[in-house]
């Protein structure tokens, strides 16, 4: 819809702000209760199937599906040592990307550094501003959390409990994998719930070898649990089932749909109720508040493209831009009622960042596949999870809470693992006899939350649209640090007993930020004093307001967010819709 379609004069029943993982899901769930919805996106909307070209040879792309030469992408060393803003430095690239965008394909879905400038602590933020967010390059990795992760602190001591229980958000589990579709296995585990699967990948060779392995250690390894439909789905006429055209290997994107995007899973299908209005290229810069009641009244926002400022007005507001942009732009909204921050008379907005550590893993080589005809696996969204099996019946003596890996192995495009060097024939045959055999698996551990971990307002440096951009004040701790130390030892362990060849130890962490999960900058409690949201997501303060996003969390657990994000959004939506019925909001 265009600019012209939308009416700003008009009072929506409620204004979402972000249309990624939780913006989308609000759009869905307030749309099928009724309610007038305007869904506001920061950047356009991108013809993402001309975008990511999954069917398109690496030869037929004039870069082989690298960056353009006036483009550049931030590598490892460069987030290391130099110090953000990102931009200085670079004047020779036309446009600046996160690590992320280090491909043709992806270069239009991340944000430019440059224009979209933050200071403070090192730190890999990937932004995606387009209709969908960063659910248009997601893993696929969808997981559930479980009471090991909600009751965290009951087991050991630290941070906070969450105000539910997984018994409270389990049926919003089920609502998510029976409408958008996840494939997987059944394993019965207590600290890591199974979902309703649609048919599962096969594990290959050496992901069996490495299973059975696990399996006399008292450790499970299951198929890669994947946002993806491979049954299809009868409800949504937007998306396909997944047939393995292979191109999963890529950095994220889907451009048949059989991965969850929000754009087809949530919002076509949102629009088509006729009670969503979208509009994009829309920049929030605050929320307005009623200076009487100390509601929340609507938003301000700056076009993208034109950089002229509208307003608009709703009786809810509805905050899903994601958890570090959800932070700023509740410190952006200042007024005399709130003038720390809207929902901030806790001061905890901001606090309590937390995420996921990554870096240590293992590469290894079983020895029985080298020669043997190679396997079909570029087409799978994933390979397998190995889950969490620290801290759960015995408590480690060096660091709380766990950490589980993802893995694959297998006959791929492009052949990894392998160290060979050479060229000619015989180099080609030493690749072709060997890539199927190789194996390799890096962690995900939790980062915990920790209130001096925190995001505020940079005084001083403003983005293309002139808000003041974010300031990171995070590192990780000497827990993280000795929960990485033992990622590393117990990888190659794990390989050494399944008898593959050590290739390749990974000891390094890398920068924060890398996993891409943000989390818990307005964590949800039952104290208004140490917490920011209400169990449903809805703010202490301000009770038109719901952030309903990975800013809610208490804690990371270790287990990848976006399952979580959309079941928590769902519920909130539930209830915000009971509630403005009722008139109480």
């Amino acid at each position: 819809m265009t600019e012209s379609e939308i009416n700003l004069t008009k009072t929506y029943d409620a204004i979402v702000i972000g249309s990624g993982a939780a913006g989308g899901t609000a759009a869905h769930v307030l749309t099928s209760h009724g309610l007038q919805v305007l869904l506001l996106e920061a950047g356009k909307k991108l013809p993402i199937e001309k975008e990511l070209r999954s069917m398109e040879w690496p030869y037929d792309n004039p870069y082989r599906g690298s960056l353009p030469p006036d483009q550049h992408s931030l590598t490892f060393n460069e987030y290391t040592i130099r110090n953000p803003p990102y931009g200085p430095g670079f004047e020779k690239s036309k446009h600046l990307r996160s690590y992320v965008g280090s491909s043709d394909y992806l270069k239009n879905i991340v944000v430019d550094e440059r224009e979209n400038p933050f200071t403070g602590s090192n730190y890999a933020w990937v932004r995606a501003r387009c209709l969908g967010g960063k659910t248009n390059i997601w893993g696929r990795l969808a997981l559930r959390l479980s009471d090991y992760d909600f009751k965290a602190k009951s087991r050991d001591g630290f941070g906070e409990d969450w105000p539910i229980s997984y018994s409270d958000i389990s049926p919003y589990y089920d609502k998510v994998d029976l409408y958008l579709g996840i494939t997987g296995v059944k394993e019965n585990l207590p600290y890591l719930p199974d979902s309703i699967f649609q048919r599962p990948t096969k594990l290959n060779c050496a992901e069996v070898t490495l299973k059975d392995s696990l399996a006399k250690m008292g450790r499970v390894l299951t198929q890669y649990r994947a946002g993806v439909t491979s049954d299809g789905l009868k409800h949504n006429k937007y998306r396909s089932r997944c047939y393995g055209r292979g191109a999963c290997e890529r950095k994220g994107g889907c451009d048949i749909h059989a991965a969850f995007d929000s754009p087809t899973g949530l919002i076509y299908p949102a629009m088509d109720t006729g009670n969503l209005a979208l509009r994009t290229n829309a920049v929030v810069r605050e929320i307005t508040v009623d200076p009487q009641t100390g509601k929340a009244s609507g938003v301000h926002f700056v076009d993208n493209q034109t950089m002229k400022d509208y307003a608009v007005r709703a009786k809810v507001v509805v905050v899903a831009a994601s958890t570090l942009e959800s932070a700023r732009l509740l410190l952006l909204s200042k007024s005399r009622l709130h003038p720390n921050g809207l929902a901030n008379s806790s001061g905890h907005v901001g606090h309590n960042f937390c995420e996921h550590i990554m870096g240590p893993g293992v590469a290894g080589r079983a020895k029985n596949l080298v020669g043997k005809p190679p396997t079909l696996d570029d087409g799978r969204p994933g390979g397998f999870y190995l889950t969490r099996f620290r801290n759960l019946a015995e408590k480690h003596p060096k660091f709380i809470r766990g950490y589980g890996f993802e893995g694959g192995s297998g006959s791929t495009m492009f052949p990894r693992g392998t160290d060979s060097h050479g060229f000619g024939a015989a180099f080609k045959e030493e690749v072709r006899k060997n890539q199927g055999a190789f194996v390799g698996m890096g962690a995900f551990g939790e980062v915990l939350a920790r209130y001096e971990n925190y995001v505020d307002l940079d005084p001083v440096v403003k983005d293309k649209w002139g808000v003041p951009a974010l300031r990171f004040h995070y590192k990780f701790g000497d827990n993280e640090h000795r929960m990485a130390e033992d990622m590393k030892e117990t990888a190659q362990e794990m390989f050494e007993a399944a008898g593959f060849e050590i290739v390749h130890v990974s000891s390094r962490v890398l920068t924060e930020g890398w996993s891409i999960h943000e989390l818990g900058t307005a964590r949800m409690g039952s104290d208004p004093k140490t917490s920011v949201l209400n169990q449903f997501e809805q703010s202490h303060d301000v009770k038109n307001l719901f952030v309903v996003d990975g800013s809610a969390f208490v804690n990371a657990s270790c287990q990848n967010p976006t399952w979580t994000i959309m079941s928590l959004c769902w519920r909130s939506c539930d209830y915000l819709a009971d509630e403005f019925r009722k008139g109480n909001l």
